[in-house]
């Protein structure tokens, strides 16, 4: 069998995928084709414009990645990665996918660490996941020191690949509420991207309900259970003025600051992400 052009399988595996619905077919086609030719998407998109062939054994990987990937298996969960900032992370089943919209909210944590007049400040990461949001802290915070806390064993296993190299992180398996004890009262930041979806909720995306982890999207008949608790161990774990950050969906911020005045927490404010849309409350420790 002769080799055809790049061109010609990236286009039709494109229209497979905008037969299946996905969003963005000829990104995730050009993705998939670099990922079996060990290539980025520019250097992809330069071989097409090339007339560069593809071999018979690289097109049969790329046909077998895009049958997956029409029946909505993750994109990340095909080429194993998922860009975060300015990391790549490794991911698969077991794991929550972070979000791009997650990185604008990594972002409050970040700038407090790097405004801290501490030599060494905390920051705590509770949900950590894949740990995407504690390595993005201790990546680009170098002289703080971070702390990772994941419930779920096969999610750990992900953040534990994650953060290996990370000398100033320090990840635990364990359930949040009985946790880092030895931390109280000395946090500056604590940050989490918890479970808040209500349980009647069921996403729409087959690749959120059918392959990101139960435990992490799902937070009991409101959504916010996960929160309740966070909220009552943030305040043990920060200092006085240590800020608090909590992802959440978009129509839960008005219950969240509520949730949060109650507890005793000043300036609960909500912030919305790159599409205007309510993502993340902070509030400060008195």
């Amino acid at each position: 069998m002769s080799e055809s052009t790049l061109a010609a399988s990236v286009r039709a595996a494109a229209e497979r995928l905008a037969a299946a619905g996905i969003f963005d077919p000829l990104v995730d086609a050009e993705l998939l084709a670099g990922h079996v030719q060990g290539r980025g998407r520019g250097e992809v998109q330069a071989a097409i414009v090339r007339g560069d062939a593809i071999s018979e054994a690289d097109a049969g990987a790329l046909d077998a990645l895009i049958t997956r990937r029409a029946a909505r298996e993750p994109l990340q969960h095909l080429t194993g990665t998922a860009p975060f900032r300015h990391l790549e992370l490794a991911v698969g089943p077991g794991v929550f996918v972070p979000r791009p919209e997650t990185e604008t909210v990594a972002q409050f944590a970040i700038d407090a660490l790097l405004m801290d007049a501490d030599p060494a400040p905390i920051g705590v990461d509770l949900c950590t996941g894949s740990g995407a949001i504690a390595l993005a802290m201790a990546t680009e915070v170098p002289h703080a020191r971070i702390h990772a806390v994941e419930l779920s064993a096969q999610a750990h296993a992900w953040a534990a690949r994650n953060t290996a190299d990370a000398e100033n992180l320090s990840l635990v398996l364990g359930d949040l509420a009985d946790t880092l004890d030895e931390l109280d009262g000395t946090a500056s930041v604590v940050i989490s991207n918890p479970p808040y979806v209500p349980d009647d909720a069921i996403p729409r995306d087959p690749e959120v309900r059918l392959h990101d982890p139960a435990m992490a999207l799902y937070g009991g008949p409101d959504g916010l259970d996960i929160i309740r608790i966070l909220s009552t161990r943030a305040l043990r774990l920060l200092r006085s003025g240590g800020l608090l950050i909590i992802e959440h969906g978009e129509l839960q911020g008005a219950q969240i600051r509520a949730l949060l005045e109650a507890d005793g927490w000043r300036a609960p404010t909500t912030h919305p992400d790159l599409t205007h849309r309510d993502r993340a409350t902070t509030a400060l420790k008195p």
